[in-house]
C-alpha cells in the first residue's frame, strides 16, 4: 500500500513534530529571561559608580605623585643653584635633567598641570581636573617648600 517515498514523507513529518515538541520544551520563559535581566541590571546598577570612583581615585593619586615630582624637581634645583627655577626649562634643559618631561599645559590621567608661580624665590603648580566630577573630584596645588594642597572642584 504504501510506497518508500509515503513512509519518507511520513517519518520526516513525525520528526517535524516531534522537534517542535523539544524545542518548546528546550525554550526559555518570559519570566526566566525576565528575571536574568533584572540581575543584571541591579549587579551593573552596584558595580559601574564603584568602577567609576576606582578611576578617579586612580586620576587624583596620579596628580598627587606629578605633583611631588615636580616639587622635587624644584627643590633639587634649589639645593643645586641657591634658588628656585625662573622656567621650567631650567628643570628640563640641563643635564642631566631634574625632570625628563614638560608638565606645563599637559594634561596627564584626567589633570591639567599648569606652573603657576616659578620665580627664583619660590614656585605654585597646579593640577586641575578636566573635566572636573569626571576625572577627578579635587584640584589639587604644591607651593614653596613642597607642601600639597588640594580643594574640591566645582563643575561650571
Amino acid at each position: 500500500m504504501y510506497d518508500n517515498k509515503g513512509k519518507k514523507a511520513f517519518i520526516l513529518l513525525e520528526r517535524c513534530i516531534n522537534n517542535t515538541k523539544n524545542n518548546s520544551q528546550m525554550g526559555f520563559t518570559l519570566m526566566e529571561i525576565m528575571m536574568v535581566v533584572s540581575i543584571i541590571s541591579i549587579v551593573s546598577a552596584v558595580s559601574i559608580p564603584n568602577l567609576l570612583r576606582s578611576k578617579i581615585t586612580a586620576n587624583e593619586s596620579t596628580a598627587k605623585a606629578t605633583l611631588k615630582t615636580i616639587s622635587t624637581a624644584c627643590e633639587m634645583f634649589l639645593a643645586a643653584n641657591g634658588e628656585y627655577p625662573l622656567a621650567e626649562s631650567d628643570l628640563t634643559d640641563v643635564t642631566p635633567p631634574y625632570l625628563t618631561r614638560n608638565y606645563d599645559g599637559q594634561t596627564i590621567q584626567g589633570y591639567t598641570y599648569a606652573y603657576l608661580d616659578l620665580n627664583g624665590d619660590g614656585y605654585t603648580v597646579m593640577a586641575a581636573a578636566t573635566p572636573c566630577g569626571r576625572m577627578g573630584s579635587n584640584n589639587y596645588a604644591v607651593v614653596t617648600g613642597a607642601v600639597l594642597t588640594s580643594e574640591s572642584c566645582v563643575n561650571p
